[in-house]
């Protein structure tokens, strides 16, 4: 059903249109504040897996003591 969605002509397609909607000016600004919002979900993700190892090793100091 979905098969050849994203083609590299639909891409370049996709490409133009961007620019010619946001100009030239503000792609860099425009990359650069989607690339902070990846990071930003990134972190988000792997912040529930720290906590969860920050308290197994309180637990393992605890059972140590």
């Amino acid at each position: 059903m979905f098969e050849g969605l994203l083609q590299p002509m639909h891409l370049i397609l996709i490409l133009i249109i961007v620019l010619i909607i946001f100009g030239p000016g503000k792609l860099p600004e425009l990359g650069s504040s989607i690339g902070k919002a990846i990071r930003g979900f990134k972190q988000a993700m792997n912040e529930p897996e720290k906590k969860s190892e920050e308290e197994a090793k309180k637990i393992e100091n605890k059972a140590k003591e």
